[in-house]
């Protein structure tokens, strides 16, 4: 913006995507467009801000902890190797059992037994003392994360990675690559808009030049209903 850094943050779900263009990446900013008290569900990154939802149910995108697990193998001795190989084994052992119980191929108990076995596995390595400087400090991660590595597990239906965020920050980045960015804040802000509205047009598939042709037409500022206001707000699941 106007040649300074500033940051594009982008909040996915099935149905809305919210794009903000700020000067910041702290828990303020996150806040600016989820409010402080955000209670929800939270599929995100390991980025440390997030922790300060301290009302929301979180779920750390295992995707990027597998992808950072084998880049450390690919590059570590083989003793300093085995704490990310065994670390990601945990991690796709839990997506299978995920798959099993969305496939009705494990009964409650046998998931809770799985479960349980998966966490004290995780919760093994992450007691051991590592020399290598980035085992530790993958392992310090881990553990700051650790309360919310297996939270798909207990919440049907939460995703395990957060590839919605991931897949809508990916053409606003090609347009700022493209572009080059905005000149001022307003005209940073009046973008995040512009790209809220195409992107959760097209993921609702509707048309989105009608939506702007009844925004310019309108004689007076009016709201955008672009969220479904025909079904109730998300409810939390009872972990099981």
């Amino acid at each position: 913006m106007g040649g300074r850094l500033w940051w594009l943050w982008a909040f996915a779900t099935p149905e809305l995507t919210v794009y903000s263009i700020q000067p910041g990446r702290g828990f303020q900013q996150a806040a600016a467009v989820l409010g402080r008290g955000f209670a929800a569900q939270l599929v995100r990154d390991g980025w440390i801000v997030y922790l300060c939802f301290t009302q929301a149910v979180h779920q750390t995108c295992l995707s990027h902890l597998i992808t950072r697990s084998r880049e450390m193998i690919a590059v570590s001795t083989p003793a300093a190797a085995r704490f990310p190989q065994a670390v990601k084994t945990v991690l796709q052992a839990a997506l299978d059992l995920r798959d099993r119980r969305d496939g009705g191929d494990i009964s409650p108990h046998g998931l809770t037994v799985a479960r349980g076995r998966l966490e004290a596995e995780l919760d093994r390595l992450l007691a051991g003392s590592y020399r290598s400087p980035a085992n530790e400090r993958f392992a310090s991660h881990l553990y700051r994360e650790r309360n919310c590595i297996f939270t798909f597990l207990y919440y049907p239906g939460l995703d395990a990675a957060n590839w919605r965020g991931e897949q809508a920050i990916r053409p606003a980045v090609v347009t700022r690559k493209v572009w080059g960015g905005n000149q001022t804040p307003r005209g940073a802000h009046t973008q995040g808009i512009l790209a809220s509205v195409l992107r959760t047009c097209y993921q609702q598939e509707r048309p989105c030049q009608p939506v702007l042709i009844e925004l310019l037409c309108s004689p007076i500022p009016k709201r955008l209903e672009l969220a479904r206001i025909d079904r109730p707000p998300p409810r939390l699941t009872a972990p099981a």
